[in-house]
């Protein structure tokens, strides 16, 4: 060792503090890379990208050739170092002492805390660059490596410690949510509210989205002929239910285009009865998702839902659930009326029909959802009782007044702006 000259030594470690930020690097780009870029890459054929995730696949050879690689190494930057020392500093022991400090510095800064802070910033270049090194050196020291990992896997076993099969856990729903919400500067606006959307339906019940039984147009068939002609011929819906007496008595959906292949005195009750189609009922609190795959599996595109008593509560449409999808598109009827108009002083003239999902998503309000699915509801829950009209109330830490009620309920309510 006296022969060696003390600038082989310095460059010697120098060299090993540069192999040592190549590990300590390598370490925190191979965990901090994006496992679904990768693999989009990956199936790309993007070669690093390839050799990057054979490496993943097998997490624990990674990591062992990593550590077994930075291990060797720093201990030969602390030999190395106190080779120079004593060579300099020979019968100084408090300049040994500082050098070995200094060293231990060098380490921190320049091989330890720098490339790893870089790997952090720069996964997925930096891991790109060091796949190619760490497949030699794995396959190098690959018997150093398999007998590591026997003394790993023998203290895993001990501590009941097992690897997930299949490599990287799935994601939960809330996950991918998240995931969602996160990459929103990446996808397009429409897009990304669709995808959102599409989480939220497993949250969303038929009650949420459904037309209330007051509201619906229906065809009763022991009206007069002559009322009954009038209803079919100026109705704006092209699906319509059927009853016979009372809402609660469906008989069946009608297809009103059916009609047009009647001429005017045929149509009559026994021609309706001819011509719709079974009733479709589905179960009160359905998830919308699961009424979405019912209605493909089905063949329908309506049906009405009853409570838990077979009673009629309400319609709901394929249109229904996919406006809660990609928002609105189709024309409501005349009569449907607007659910909210805004008024010249910024205030808001709300139908109290109207569902608080609804306007929670386009007024940005949050008014609890988990109770009443409609305004009328909700203020009916608050009071007890129903409201005179000019009753004002606060309610989520909106300002209401009850402008209109009529048969039992709240017609109109009037919100608001927040001061």
């Amino acid at each position: 060792m006296d022969d060696i000259p003390i600038s082989a030594l310095v460059i010697g470690l120098i060299t090993c503090l540069l192999s040592s930020a190549f590990f300590s690097g390598a370490e925190t780009a191979m965990m901090a890379i994006n496992r679904y870029k990768l693999a989009s890459k990956t199936r790309q054929g993007h070669h690093a990208a390839q050799r990057t995730q054979k490496l993943l696949n097998e997490t624990e050879k990674l990591l062992s050739v990593i550590l077994l690689g930075n291990t060797l190494i720093n201990t030969g930057s602390a030999t190395l170092s106190a080779l120079i020392s004593a060579r300099l500093f020979a019968g100084n022991d408090a300049a040994v002492g500082i050098s070995a400090i200094l060293v231990a510095f060098a380490i921190l800064v320049f091989s330890e805390a720098t490339p790893k802070v870089i790997a952090a910033t720069y996964p997925e270049r930096f891991a790109f660059t060091a796949s190619y090194p760490l497949t030699l050196l794995l396959r190098l020291f690959y018997p150093a490596v398999w007998f590591v990992n026997l003394f790993v896997a023998a203290l895993l076993r001990l501590l009941r410690l097992h690897k997930p099969i299949g490599g990287q856990q799935a994601l939960s729903p809330e996950e991918l949510r998240m995931l969602v919400l996160e990459s929103g500067k990446y996808i397009q606006k429409k897009h990304h509210a669709i995808l959102l959307n599409l989480f939220e339906l497993s949250n969303i019940t038929v009650d949420d989205v459904m037309t209330p039984r007051h509201q619906i147009e229906m065809i009763d068939l022991a009206t007069p002929e002559d009322e009954l002609r009038r209803q079919l011929f100026t109705c704006h819906h092209s699906r319509l239910p059927v009853c016979a007496g009372s809402p609660d008595n469906v008989l069946g959906i009608l297809q009103a285009r059916k009609l047009l292949s009647l001429r005017e005195d045929e149509v009559n009750a026994d021609a309706v009865r001819r011509l719709m189609r079974s009733t479709y009922f589905i179960p009160s609190n359905t998830p919308l998702f699961m009424q979405l795959q019912n209605f493909q599996e089905n063949k329908r595109r309506i049906g009405i839902v009853v409570d838990e008593y077979g009673e009629l509560s309400g319609l709901v449409t394929l249109e229904d659930i996919l406006e809660q999808i990609i928002g609105e598109f189709t024309t409501n009827a005349p009569q449907a009326g607007q659910r909210f108009e805004k008024q010249a002083d910024g205030s808001y003239l709300l139908d109290g029909a109207a569902s608080l999902r609804e306007l929670n998503r386009k007024l940005k309000l949050a008014f609890p959802i988990d109770g009443p699915k409609t305004l009328n509801g909700l203020i009916l829950e608050y009071f007890e009782d129903i409201p005179d009209s000019g009753t004002c109330l606060v309610l989520a830490g909106e300002r209401l007044e009850i402008v209109q009620t009529q048969d039992r309920s709240i017609k109109m309510v009037r919100l608001y702006p927040r001061s």
